[in-house]
């Protein structure tokens, strides 16, 4: 795998004072030769000023955040990072790896969650590049690289999580964002390493049932957290139910038998679990 190596080639600036009186000079040289006739002297002088033009084209400029990777016929020679004009090899090709954080949103994907349910989805991925030579020469664009496979790390995110649940200790799409997102920036990170890049943040964006199973799992949903509140109603309501029967069996406050227990018992779970206000019945006779 190649693996990027930093050059440091010499500041443009300095190479072009060297460079421009030096074509000047050879310029003038050129017409004097033309105007003297000597022939040896235009062909020595016309060699030097291509020989000079020739190393014009080696002055490039790198941009802040930006990386020039240099190829000498085929082989990687380096990657050339610090920023303003520069001078390298003329036979060098050098090709622009942009450094700057990149942000996307992947199209809705639809997919299937744990439970089969259909679910549309979509994320934000933050990525910049780190490596200018895999970025450059492991993957043919790292830019659709990193869109293509982030897309893939979200379909197989999605597949392996429910939408929804009732369960706090359950992860779940919806319910556990901040672990969902740290899964899927792990997920796209594996995926596009090989380009060189680094994943910054990773989140899902959107989510949502499918159109055609929307209503109903609404409905599905609306039922669901029904049967979960009343579960803990009813938890709470039982326990609330036993610590006053042991606060009265403790204070001797009153003594009830088993029937008398029964009915308080039964009195006291219709007013906690019911979903309205109970009216109450005061007993102004004897207790039994």
């Amino acid at each position: 795998m190649i693996r990027e190596k930093e050059l440091h080639p010499p500041s443009g600036i300095t190479v072009l004072v060297f460079l421009v009186p030096a074509t000047l000079g050879s310029l003038a040289m050129l017409l004097l030769a033309a105007t003297t006739g000597q022939v040896v002297l235009i062909v020595v002088c016309a060699l030097v000023t291509a020989l000079l033009g020739l190393l014009f084209a080696g002055l490039f400029v790198v941009n802040p955040n930006e990386a020039k990777v240099l190829q000498l016929f085929g082989h990687y020679a380096g990657s050339a990072r610090e920023p303003g004009l520069r001078w390298a090899n003329p036979f060098y090709t050098k090709r622009k790896v942009s450094l700057r954080v990149v942000s996307f949103e992947s199209g809705k994907l639809k997919v299937n969650d744990l439970d089969g349910n259909p679910v549309e989805i979509a994320a934000i991925v933050v990525w910049n590049v780190i490596d200018s030579a895999q970025a450059a020469f492991q993957v043919d664009d790292y830019a659709e690289y990193v869109r293509v496979q982030s897309e893939a790390a979200l379909r197989g995110l999605a597949s392996r999580y429910p939408y929804d649940v009732h369960d706090e200790e359950k992860t779940s799409l919806r319910g556990s964002t901040a672990l969902v997102a740290e899964q899927l920036q792990k997920e796209v990170e594996e995926r596009v390493e090989a380009a060189g890049v680094e994943v910054l943040e990773a989140r899902i964006s959107h989510l949502a049932y499918a159109p055609e199973i929307a209503h109903a799992m609404l409905q599905r949903q609306q039922a669901a957290a029904i049967i979960a509140a009343r579960t803990r109603i009813v938890e709470g309501a039982v326990g609330m139910v036993e610590m006053a029967l042991d606060r009265l069996l403790r204070s001797g406050t009153v003594h009830l038998d088993e029937e008398r227990k029964a009915a308080m018992v039964s009195n006291l779970l219709v007013v906690l679990c019911a979903d309205r206000s109970t009216q109450p019945v005061i007993n102004a006779g004897t207790l039994y």
